[in-house]
C-alpha cells in the first residue's frame, strides 16, 4: 500500500521560516521546536545532518534565478551559522549544471568543490545527479567526489547511497542491485536504514523523468527491513510519500523550484518572483533519534527577507 503525506500534515513555524516534521519509522508524529526553529535539544544518542540538493552550479538565467552565483554560498553561510553544527552534510545530486563540454564540466566541479570546502563541517557526503554523471557515466564525478554508490554507518544508522543517474536510462542496474542485496544481507531486519539517492526510487511522475526504471527492485529488497527512510532530490520541491512502511522525502533545490507533479503542461523551472525572492529554495536539517526511531525534518527557507 502506498500513501501520500499531504502538506497539511506539516506544522508551519515562526522564527527562521522552518518546518519540522517527525517521521516515525512505522509511525508519524509531530516534533516540538524551540524558539530558534530547531527541533529541541539533542539527546546524547541523537544527531543531525544537513541535506542540500540540486545546487546546479554553473546554471545561469536571470528570469529563473538572478542570484545564481550567490545562492550556494548563501546556503553554506547559513549552515556555518547554525548554533549546533551537524555531524555531516550531504548533497543529494545535481551538484553542477549539465554541459556537453567535458572540460567545462570539470571546471564547474572544481568551483563547486572550492565553495563547499568552506563548510565548517568537514564530513561531507556527495551523491551524483544526472547533470553531473549521465553524459559520461560518472567519469568526471568520480575524479572529484569518489564512488557513485557506497554505504557507511553513523551512530547506529546504516546509510546507503544509490546511483540512479549515471545510466542515462535511469537504471540502478544489475551490478548495483547485487551490491545492494549483499549490503542489506549484513543487517538485521530491525536495523535503522537511511537511503540517499537523487531520483525517486518509486514512480512519482515518469512523464517528467521522476522515477527510477528499476527502482521497484530496490524497494522490494528494502521492504523486509522495518526501519527505512529515503531522502532524495531531483524534483526541486518538498514531497512526502510512502511505499508501505518506507518513507520517501524529496528536498528543495538551491537554484530554482519546479512545479508539483503533473500540475503544469511541462516540467519547467518556476520563474523568479521579485516579490518573494528565493521562494521555493532551501535546505533541511534532519535530526535522527535512535531512541524514538524517528527523523525530525526542519526545512530551512533560503534567504528569507533578502533581496539579490
Amino acid at each position: 500500500m502506498r500513501s501520500f503525506i499531504d502538506r497539511r500534515s506539516f506544522l508551519k513555524l515562526t522564527g527562521l521560516g522552518g518546518i519540522v516534521f517527525a517521521s516515525g519509522l512505522g509511525f508519524d508524529v509531530m516534533a516540538k521546536t524551540n524558539g530558534n526553529g530547531k527541533s529541541g535539544e539533542l539527546h546524547h544518542n541523537d544527531f543531525f545532518f544537513v541535506q542540500l540538493s540540486d545546487t546546479h552550479w554553473g546554471f545561469s538565467g536571470n528570469a529563473i534565478n538572478p542570484d545564481a552565483q550567490l545562492t550556494l554560498p548563501k546556503a553554506i553561510d547559513r549552515v556555518n551559522a547554525l548554533k549546533h553544527q551537524p555531524d555531516f552534510v550531504v548533497f543529494t545530486g545535481d551538484l553542477t549544471h549539465t554541459t556537453d563540454d567535458p572540460q567545462q564540466r570539470r571546471q564547474r566541479m572544481k568551483e563547486f568543490s572550492a565553495i563547499v570546502s568552506t563548510l565548517r563541517v568537514k564530513n561531507i557526503r556527495f551523491i551524483p545527479g544526472e547533470h553531473d554523471a549521465s553524459l559520461d557515466q560518472g567519469e568526471a564525478y568520480r575524479e572529484f567526489f569518489g564512488p557513485l554508490h557506497y554505504s557507511f554507518d553513523h551512530k547506529g544508522i546504516h546509510f546507503i547511497v544509490l546511483d540512479n543517474v549515471s545510466d542515462p536510462a535511469a537504471n540502478l542496474g544489475a551490478p548495483q542491485l547485487d551490491w545492494l542485496k549483499a549490503d542489506l544481507e549484513q543487517l538485521k531486519p530491525e536495523a535503522p536504514i537511511v537511503v540517499l539517492t537523487h531520483r525517486p526510487l518509486f514512480d512519482l511522475y515518469p512523464q517528467w523523468d521522476w522515477f527510477t526504471r528499476d527502482g521497484q527492485a530496490a524497494i522490494e529488497m528494502l521492504l523486509p527491513h522495518r526501519n527505512v527512510a529515503v531522502f532524495y532530490g531531483h524534483i526541486h520541491q518538498e514531497h512526502q510519500y510512502k511505499t508501505e512502511h518506507i518513507a520517501h522525502y524529496a528536498a528543495k533545490s538551491l537554484i530554482f523550484p519546479l512545479p508539483a507533479p503533473g500540475s503544469a503542461p511541462k516540467r519547467a523551472p518556476i520563474p523568479w518572483d521579485t516579490a518573494k525572492p528565493y521562494s521555493g529554495l532551501g535546505f533541511r536539517n534532519v535530526k535522527a533519534s535512535l531512541r524514538k526511531h524517528d527523523y525530525a525534518i526542519n526545512e530551512q527557507v533560503l534567504g528569507e527577507g533578502e533581496k539579490p
